[in-house]
């Protein structure tokens, strides 16, 4: 039997056990609350348990070194996202895994935005006058971020490259941490999750100037996407499946084909949009090709910022 045969005969029989979804992330936040609810697709889809397994710390690091250490029988996925397979590897030179040679794409999930919010006390109503302001008094301002190397500080390398001013990054220990020195006039601005933001932005205690999705988001009609002032601007926060490399490519499709047919009707795309979550549903292959494209546009943004964790 040739290879091919052979994964294609496991592929028939598997699982033969619990399937595992590691989350490279504490439980509650937004891996946590994805992964539930991949669970709770495919455990009656595939007719064996699917066991959520929190492994957070490292900024994402520790969970991606336990899918790459896993055995490549589909028993093991992993909730990735833009940390853990794009950033981290961009802006470490030792994060532990490989995510190319380490990991095979099985799908992606979803598409996120961040937005950018500014202090209320700051004289800035749009990205224009903000990039003005900033020219005006260079490194003034600062931004905050929910870590250093993270994807909320390297979306503001980005915006200060490409908008091309002088301001300070502040690193937090989280994304509220983060919003809360916005909120207190210790620094004037900062990017960060949409859905974080906007219960804040509601009580008038931030302003928003815009989003970081190429155009403007459906539930926020008023706020520009930033492209609209730089063209070009994106920072997309995707999240995806991927499991330990060697895994059959039969098995790859099967899961894949199972997340797709949700992600497009039924509870599972139901839930993501409650969530303001935008699915993405992808083939493998297009889902590889995807990362090696924003790994390669971190690492470049990583290296002209000069932004490295270790």
């Amino acid at each position: 039997m040739t290879i091919a045969g052979m994964e294609l005969a496991y592929a028939q029989s598997w699982p033969t056990k619990p399937i595992r979804i590691i989350v490279p992330a504490g439980a509650g936040g937004p891996n946590d609350v994805l992964a539930r609810i991949v669970a709770q697709r495919l455990q009656p889809a595939l007719g064996q348990i699917v066991v959520v397994e929190n492994r957070p710390g490292a900024g994402g690091g520790i969970g991606a070194r336990a899918l790459a250490a896993a055995a490549p029988d589909g028993h093991t996925l992993l909730i990735g996202n833009t940390a853990t397979l794009a950033v981290i590897p961009a802006v470490s030179r030792n994060p532990g895994y490989d995510a190319v040679r380490d990991f095979t794409a099985v799908g992606k999930l979803i598409d996120a935005e961040q937005i950018l919010v500014v202090s209320t006390k700051l004289p800035a109503y749009s990205v224009a006058e903000l990039i003005a302001y900033a020219k005006a008094h260079p490194g003034k301002l600062s931004f905050s971020s929910g870590g250093a190397g993270n994807l909320t500080h390297l979306a503001g390398e980005l915006f200060k490259l490409q908008a091309g001013i002088d301001i300070v990054h502040v690193p937090y220990k989280s994304d509220g941490e983060s919003a809360t020195a916005v909120v207190g006039g210790q620094v004037q601005m900062s990017f960060s999750n949409t859905a974080l933001m906007q219960p804040l932005i509601r009580e008038g205690k931030l302003r928003p100037l815009g989003v970081t999705s190429p155009r403007r988001r459906p539930e926020l009609p008023d706020v520009p996407a930033i492209a609209e002032t730089i063209p070009g601007f994106a920072v997309t926060s995707f999240f995806g499946v991927v499991a330990p490399a060697g895994t059959p490519r039969a098995i790859l499709d099967r899961i894949n084909s199972v997340l797709n047919d949700g992600l497009e009707e039924g509870a599972m795309h139901e839930a993501l949009l409650r969530l303001r979550w935008t699915p993405a549903p992808t083939s493998p292959q297009d889902f590889s090709a995807f990362i090696a494209v924003e790994q390669n546009k971190w690492r470049t943004i990583a290296e002209k910022a000069n932004v490295r964790i270790d």
